[in-house]
């Protein structure tokens, strides 16, 4: 297995084609797909038509993509992060993560996601890494502030992926900011 990052509890590695009945397993829980969609859960088609050729895409450099999250020592499949230039202004590396309804609430989204940024900043060389998610999801808006991130309150956007659109926000993080010790809990 290629890791592309360990961090204490969790392995990353590329997502695979072989991914795709752990993907539609994870999209099939109402709950998890709430603040994505409003709860619809993913059918086979959604996977293979939508979700597994965005987790393959080629982000132009290997250090960018999806990674499949397993949790150690078993190795076991729990969600997924991504870490990748954003498609919606400022284009800037962002981080997110989808897990297991089971694997919530026990800092498994923070530990990813600060992993993320430490490797951002120390490895990438990166000046700022941004994060978004919809305005009224608070346990997401809890893992970016416990990874360091701040809220930008004048990068707030419409998320038109969601039924009737929603108020989406920005949370960000700036290398000077990871230095200063506001990061990585």
């Amino acid at each position: 297995m290629d890791v592309y990052l360990e961090t204490p509890r969790m392995l990353l590695r590329r997502i695979t084609p072989e991914d795709e009945g752990l993907l539609l397993d994870l999209d099939s829980d109402p709950e998890v797909m709430r603040y994505l969609n409003g709860g619809v859960p993913s059918t086979i088609d959604d996977i293979r038509e939508r979700v597994l050729p965005w987790a393959l895409q080629d982000c132009g450099d290997a250090r960018w993509g999806v990674w499949a999250a397993l949790l150690k020592p078993a190795n076991e499949f729990i969600g997924w992060f991504h870490f990748y230039p954003s498609a919606q202004p400022p284009h800037d590396i962002e981080v997110g993560y989808r897990l297991r309804r089971a694997h919530w609430g026990v800092g498994l989204a923070t530990e990813g996601t600060a992993a993320l940024i430490d490797k951002g900043f120390n490895e990438y060389g990166l000046e700022r890494i941004v994060a978004r998610t919809l305005e009224n999801n608070a346990a997401s808006r809890r893992v970016m502030e416990k990874a360091g991130m701040r809220y930008v309150s004048d990068a707030d956007f419409t998320e038109h992926r969601f039924p009737g659109s929603a108020t989406g926000v920005w949370y960000e993080i700036k290398r000077d900011e990871q230095a200063r010790g506001r990061s990585i809990a």
